[in-house]
């Protein structure tokens, strides 16, 4: 009986109001939604945005990769998704030779199109509400394995509102992906790290990739048979601009918040989390950063690593700052002790601030243990790579496929590596892990190892100096005993400790967990007026709000859009990040915009990004912004700097999305990139 209770009241969630432009809707039930989307501006129907039965816009959205969006723009598989997303895989195709991240890449012709080894990018066929399903006894391994049935199908159950309510995801995922264009990185990632997070922005953070498939239009891995894959839905183009006050709806793939934790989660974050990690992160970055500026090759070798190691750890320093500001964890703690008193006549709530309070307490000191390792000896790539080398190695069923495996992993790790960089690091890293991490969790083998080669300078200068894994050549022989891998394996403990707490979050931990459940339904009774939407967790969702500028500070106020005039006034040609090419310098002299320029602030310029309201989070990355008639007006990359704890606590004063306008990506295509061929196959309005 109270299951079926938990199960009809968090039906209710996404029927309730919304405050401002908070939520991250499941699609299936957006219909909820759709007379506030009307109300501010949208003009279609719920079932033009989700539908199983005809084509939808969600036939135009796809993950990217490991954790970023794209959408579809033309009806031959044309995809647009960030730069930063297509990074990796950008790297992954340049050399010094041609070294597509420095000076962009573009396809004139479909065979000049890249293949990306590795690359995906999967589509939702359907989600579907199985709580009732599993509630009634049907196993999760029976289900997903009936509806994985299919050409490149595949599907998962992910948990809603901690668990009270489940959902079948089913995706097909296309593996023949091909790099189509990128503009430099001084156009894709201008103002690099000194830029990330803020507003005002001038990133062109786009690339284009294309989507294959084989005769069927079925997924195929890559063949030069295959042929571009046609989309069920792609996304119309508006050139109409955008301005303030307009609706704007982002449908993406975020990846993780955590709104409805209590005081003990914020507090963790705030307080020992976060700073713990930028510290590292920090000491990492500047190794990296000092030998990326001796040597081009470097600069290449670690521009993907160095990218997603700053990402992170600037995220975390504005979430730290927003959380301080809006005082999250006494406003969590003052909301836990209304909770308290109204739960006190109710038995089976009463105590459950103080489960949850106890649960965070056990389990705390181990989670910090599973983050210290993995951002200080677990940052060490050399590590990293002796793990793999030891996986394998358990796993080949003889020594010759073990030889040909290992050879292959060997060539790709060397590829992008540096052993002075790795060395300095493991430095850097050996030495914060044994000063931060409790005595008791320091393996006893390591302590040994160290005190016998007289400190631990030395033991870490022995292991670099005699590893075999780091030689031009590898040698199956020499494996079984190398000393990288022995280190390595001293800490199989803290690993093992590690698979008991590898959660998304620490309030995702089981035994804290559990209370979540209760909690939830718990605040649903009591708290009627508050939204509730299930946080993300990589899983399709819609948001919504409008163009709108925000007061920086006291009388600072920030307008929505930024133009091509901020990127000339930020043009400096010593410095790699902000030197951008010659030819938006001579388009700018002239003003020769072509059809792109417009009155901009009183100018005559060229419109390059601009902020909105919309509740975003990580996995939003290059998710599609659309307009009221379901049109794309931009590509999603960023928040600003001072919204990134909207993952924790949602502040509809400041928190704003930042996405590159479309008119800019199409101005680069054109004018920058002299690929306007690719204009051709889209739908321009």
């Amino acid at each position: 009986m109270i299951k079926k209770l938990l199960i009809g009241t968090l039906m209710c969630f996404s029927l309730l109001s919304a405050n401002a432009d908070e939520g991250m809707w499941l699609p299936s039930l957006i219909g909820s939604r759709i007379k506030d989307m009307r109300s501010k501006g949208f003009r279609l129907k719920a079932e033009d945005i989700y539908s199983i039965n005809k084509a939808s816009l969600k036939d135009a959205v796809v993950q990217f990769g490991g954790g970023c969006t794209g959408e579809f723009v033309s009806a031959e598989g044309l995809l647009l998704t960030n730069h930063h997303c297509g990074y990796g895989s950008i790297q992954q195709l340049s050399s010094v030779e041609h070294d597509y991240l420095t000076y962009g890449f573009w396809a004139m012709s479909r065979g000049e199109e890249l293949p990306v080894p590795g690359l995906s990018v999967s589509l939702l066929v359907r989600m579907e509400d199985v709580t009732e399903r599993l509630a009634a006894g049907e196993k999760r391994e029976d289900i997903i394995a009936q509806a994985k049935q299919g050409d490149g199908y595949s599907a998962s159950i992910e948990q809603m509102y901690y668990g009270n309510q489940q959902f079948l995801f089913v995706y097909q995922t296309f593996r023949d992906v091909r790099l189509v264009g990128a503009p430099p990185s001084s156009i894709g990632k201008f103002g690099g790290d000194t830029d990330n997070w803020i507003w005002p922005r001038h990133t062109g953070d786009f690339s284009i990739f294309r989507v294959y498939a084989d005769k069927d239009n079925k997924p195929a891995t890559y063949s030069k048979e295959n042929k571009p894959y046609t989309p069920k839905r792609h996304f119309t183009v508006s050139t109409k601009g955008v301005g303030e006050g307009d609706f704007t709806m982002i449908y993406g793939f975020p990846g993780n918040t955590q709104e409805y934790v209590t005081s003990d989660a914020v507090k963790y974050v705030a307080e020992v989390s976060d700073p713990m990690k930028i510290e590292l992160r920090t000491q990492r970055l500047e190794i990296i950063e000092a030998e990326q500026a001796k040597s081009a090759k470097v600069r290449i070798q670690y521009a993907s690593k160095h990218a997603s190691i700053a990402n992170a750890w600037k995220k975390w320093q504005g979430e730290v700052m927003g959380l301080n500001r809006l005082g999250t964890v006494s406003k969590k703690q003052a909301y836990e002790q209304e909770f308290t008193t109204w739960a006190a006549s109710k038995p089976e709530y009463a105590h459950l601030i103080d489960s949850m309070r106890a649960a965070y307490k056990a389990v705390t000191p181990l989670y910090y243990v599973r983050e210290l390792y993995t951002e200080s000896v677990g940052a060490i790539e050399a590590v990293n790579f002796a793990l793999q080398v030891a996986n394998l190695k358990s796993r080949s069923k003889d020594d010759k496929t073990f030889a040909n495996a290992l050879s292959s992993l060997h060539a790709n790790f060397m590829k992008n590596y540096s052993v002075d960089i790795d060395r300095a690091i493991a430095h850097k890293m050996i030495n914060e892990f044994l000063k931060r991490m409790p005595e008791e969790q320091i393996p006893a083998a390591f302590t040994k190892a160290y005190e016998e080669k007289c400190g631990i300078t030395s033991y870490i200068d022995y292991l670099f100096d005699n590893t075999k894994l780091l030689d031009n050549e590898i040698k199956v022989e020499e494996v079984a005993n190398d000393v990288m891998i022995e280190f390595a394996q001293m800490f199989q403990d803290i690993r093992k400790q590690n698979a008991t707490v590898s959660y998304r979050n620490l309030s995702n931990i089981p035994a804290v967990e559990k209370w979540y459940r209760p909690y939830m339904q718990a605040l649903r009774e009591w708290d009627k007026e508050r939204a509730f939407y299930p946080d993300a967790n990589f899983t399709l969702r819609v948001a919504y709000g409008t163009v709108a500028g925000y007061e920086y500070a006291d009388a600072e106020y920030h307008h929505p859009v930024s133009t091509i005039d901020g990127i000339i006034a930020k043009d400096d040609p010593n410095i790699y990040d902000y030197d951008i090419p010659q030819s938006l310098r001579d388009i700018y002299a002239k003003k020769d915009y072509g059809r792109w320029g417009e009155e901009i602030h009183g100018r005559y310029s060229v419109p390059v990004c601009f902020l909105a309201t919309n509740h975003t989070s990580g996995g939003n990355s290059g998710s599609p912004i659309i307009n009221g008639k379901g049109e794309l007006i931009g590509i999603n990359f960023d928040r600003t700097w001072r919204s990134t704890m909207s993952d924790m606590e949602f502040d509809p004063t400041i928190c704003r999305n930042i996405s590159v306008d479309i008119r800019y990506v199409l101005f680069v295509i054109d004018r920058i990139g002299g690929a306007g061929y690719l204009l051709s196959e889209m739908d321009l309005k």
